[in-house]
């Protein structure tokens, strides 16, 4: 792939032009957790463990979730790079059908079954019934995030991200005010702490929800992409958009719920290593924002590759993404490693705490790119066909890798453990998922159209 071509000077425009602000709303979604974070540790260190071990559980089911509505976002690409633009509408109300279903099982699921299982898993004292109560309230807000998903990731496949980057800034004022008057409870009804943040997430969540879905209904052309007809049957595409759900939801299932190990992990360590922990990984996701925009930017472009059978536009669009990302993390990387101790204070400037946070995170810049890398690797495989492989390799990096040698590593020096865990398993995941992308655009380039 040269830069000089023009093919691919044109690949990169587009691919800049359509995640920037993709890039920007995944930033406004974990500039949210960033809030809770930094108010609830302000409060109270405690509070603020509470809130990291509620918020593990409902993060590995929200994470699934939306990977299991990634389908939307595949699917409308290659419609619309087949020329179908009267189909997509058949896509999104699919994606709404599965979104409102799964949010309903995994709610009930995680109210039956996430105060159980935070009892059950070896906590220091008291930190399991001092998270249980936000555990909760995050589930109650499930349906209004995985409808949000839908929307947007419909909004960004048709190649106008802006309205769901400004929708999400939105709802991050409405989460940043409701957070200051209901943790310090100024409101003077009972609630505070990791509590009341939950519930401030629950109306930020519900405010995200309405924005996209209404700008969809309004859309000038929302007639001509069949939003308003009954769909006719199409198994063979609805089979595909599950497939892609599933196969994504599995891979994010995997990953963060090996995080969220991860923090249980900590948790057995105790409150300071929890919270710790907690910082280190809620900086580390706001970064691995900007790699998981430029994965659903490099997703569309591939999508509507594969879909007008461009074998060579794939991997142009796919390698493209790859490059920039890692330019992109690098630069990051080398940002956050030397404030690292002024960028953990913000949470909490107990000294005990930051002189765990503050080495665990400059260590933590070292997987930061080849962290980037597997994601949008990952996501280029889904959107040229490659569904299964990807999950296959999660597996293998983040649950028979970095899970034991997390608890392993954790056990003997601390939160550092858990930092070079994480790096090995990113290194093993970039790897293996970037040589079988260059593989499976190989073989679509020999492919006829």
């Amino acid at each position: 792939m040269s830069l000089l071509s023009p093919q691919t000077r044109v690949t990169l425009k587009d691919l800049l032009h359509l995640a920037w602000p993709v890039v920007l709303a995944r930033i406004g979604i974990m500039t949210m957790g960033l809030t809770d974070a930094i108010v609830v540790g302000n409060y109270a260190s405690e509070q603020l463990a509470f809130h990291a071990l509620a918020w593990a559980p409902t993060s590995i089911v929200v994470t699934t979730a939306v990977g299991l509505m990634l389908g939307v976002q595949v699917m409308t690409a290659r419609m619309l790079g087949e020329g179908r633009r009267h189909d997509v509408g058949a896509v999104l109300r699919r994606g709404v059908v599965f979104a409102l279903q799964i949010a309903l099982v995994s709610t009930v699921l995680l109210i039956a079954l996430g105060p159980w299982g935070l009892r059950h898993m070896g906590l220091e004292n008291g930190l399991a019934e001092g998270a249980s109560p936000a555990l909760i309230i995050f589930s109650l807000s499930m349906p209004f995030y995985l409808l949000s998903a839908t929307g947007q990731f419909f909004i960004e496949a048709l190649g106008r991200p802006k309205l769901s980057m400004a929708a999400i800034w939105v709802a991050n004022i409405v989460n940043l005010l409701l957070n200051l008057v209901l943790v310090p409870d100024l409101l003077g009804i009972g609630l505070n702490g990791a509590v009341a943040s939950a519930w401030a997430t629950f109306g930020a969540r519900a405010a995200l929800a309405i924005f996209p879905l209404v700008y969809i209904l309004r859309l000038p052309e929302a007639r001509a992409l069949g939003l308003f007809d009954k769909p006719q049957p199409d198994p063979e595409t609805a089979r595909d958009q599950i497939k892609v759900g599933l196969g994504a939801g599995s891979s994010y299932f995997i990953e963060v719920g090996a995080f969220a190990a991860m923090t249980f992990f900590a948790g057995q360590l105790g409150a300071v290593e929890t919270s710790a922990w907690a910082i280190v990984l809620n900086i580390s996701a706001i970064v691995f924002m900007v790699p998981m925009g430029l994965s659903s930017a490099t997703a569309v472009l591939v999508g509507r590759a594969y879909g007008a059978g461009d074998g060579r536009g794939v991997m142009r669009a796919g390698l493209a993404g790859i490059g920039v990302v890692a330019v992109l993390a690098t630069v990051i990387a080398l940002f956050v490693w030397p404030t690292a101790h002024l960028l953990t204070q913000a949470y909490n400037r107990d000294p005990a705490l930051i002189a765990v946070a503050a080495p665990a995170l400059a260590l933590a810049t070292l997987f930061f790119v080849a962290d980037a890398i597997q994601v949008v690797a990952a996501q280029a495989n889904r959107a040229g066909g490659d569904v299964w492989w990807p999950t296959i390799m999660h597996f293998v990096a983040y649950t028979a890798i970095m899970m034991p040698l997390g608890w392993f590593l954790a056990h003997r020096i601390g939160v550092n453990g858990l930092t070079w865990a994480v790096i090995i398993a990113s290194l093993v995941s970039a790897t293996l998922l970037t040589g079988r992308f260059v593989r499976v655009a190989r073989r679509l380039k020999v492919m006829p159209a």
